[in-house]
């Protein structure tokens, strides 16, 4: 096979240059969806408070489900949150441009290195964990449920299950990690 030299090729006329250009250039529209998932993550982070505000007097009083429901409640909107960081890092740098960070300031070790396919699964597995808390709350409080729901709940979590184990099966079949 001859070897790529983009010497002799053919250069682009001025129109299709300036549609290449306009159309990289357009991933500069993500940014704003980013910078408003900061405005969901800060909301996220206020309603965690007030629950936490909320549920500390109430403490000696409540009873041992009520507790689990609270943390519940708290471990879903931390996930919640989690998953928005997710997205806004990786979805900034593998589609807009890649973050520089300030000289003393750490990278955590999954950013810059998860791609669009690990991206999607790590999505996944943080979408099932958050499902599988609505789950346990659900099966916690059974009683005040109808059976519908129960088997609904309890069939969503397993359809995430198995979308979570397909999107990996299917990223191992394309030869990624």
């Amino acid at each position: 096979m001859p070897e790529h030299n983009p010497m002799t090729e053919p250069k682009p006329n001025l129109l299709v240059r300036i549609i290449e250009a306009l159309l990289f250039g357009g991933r500069w529209l993500l940014a704003p969806l980013y910078l408003a998932m900061l405005v969901l993550l800060g909301l996220l982070v206020v309603r965690f408070v007030l629950e936490l505000i909320h549920a500390v007097p109430e403490l000696p009083t409540m009873s041992e489900t009520k507790v689990i429901m609270t943390t519940l409640s708290l471990i879903d909107l931390s996930l919640t949150a989690n998953l928005v960081v997710l997205v806004i890092l990786t979805g900034y740098e593998n589609f807009v441009a890649r973050i520089v960070l300030a000289a003393g300031d750490r990278r955590p070790d999954w950013m810059g290195n998860i791609d669009f396919g690990g991206l999607k699964l790590k999505l996944m597995g943080s979408i099932t964990a958050i499902a599988a808390v609505h789950v346990l709350r659900v099966f916690l409080e059974v009683r005040d449920e109808p059976d519908r729901v129960v088997i609904y709940q309890g069939g969503l979590m397993l359809a995430f299950v198995i979308t979570g184990l397909l999107l990996a099966l299917t990223d191992r079949i394309a030869g990624h990690s």
